[in-house]
């Protein structure tokens, strides 16, 4: 599949905010399979498409709904660097690849329901929360919290599954660290 290039593509709006909509609670966070999880999963919004799949399709069916031409995967910080926080770094490539069907079925059947016309899915790929180029400690600043390799490692994890997933673009976004981009750009080729 190639992304069409005879016309302008709306590229759909921010899923974050979106999700804070539904007014999810943390049982909604832990659904079934996290029901007993060790600690705090409320804010892990990448992890809706296993525990609530049907709330994330409904947002990219809303944005489709819309007019957009191209929706991304509900995976802005699903790397085994962000998803730490959640103790959920081993989960990452099961939520990118989630994800990436999700958004990819949506599309299809939107499509097919309606005009048509091919509807994409870019696969969104965040910045982490760990940084490259700065030092976490300002008594060191040669310190560095993560290694180069740590972090193609978890970028290579994410992109992979998002393309096996079906993704027909990647979207590398928001990313406050240079290296980090560059990282995230190794990664995916």
């Amino acid at each position: 599949m190639t992304i069409d290039s005879k016309r302008i593509l709306i590229l759909d709006g921010a899923m974050g905010t979106m999700i804070q909509r539904e007014g999810l609670t943390e049982a909604d966070f832990r659904g079934d399979k996290f029901e007993s999880w060790n600690c705090e999963l409320r804010g892990c919004n990448d992890l809706l498409v296993l525990t609530r799949p049907r709330v994330i399709e409904g947002i990219h069916r809303a944005y489709l709904d819309a007019g957009a031409d191209i929706i991304e995967t509900d995976s802005f910080n699903a790397n085994a660097i962000s998803l730490a926080d959640y103790h959920l770094e081993a989960y990452a490539a099961e939520i990118n690849l989630a994800a990436a069907r999700l958004a990819r079925r949506a599309a299809d059947e939107w499509s097919r329901e309606h005009d048509g016309a091919l509807r994409y899915v870019a696969g969104s790929v965040g910045p982490t929360n760990r940084s490259l180029s700065m030092s976490p400690s300002v008594d060191d600043p040669a310190a560095r919290a993560i290694t180069w390799k740590q972090l193609t490692d978890a970028y290579f994890t994410q992109i992979s599954a998002l393309i096996e997933g079906g993704v027909d673009c990647l979207l590398i976004e928001t990313v406050f660290d240079t290296l980090n981009a560059k990282a995230a750009l190794w990664a995916a080729d």
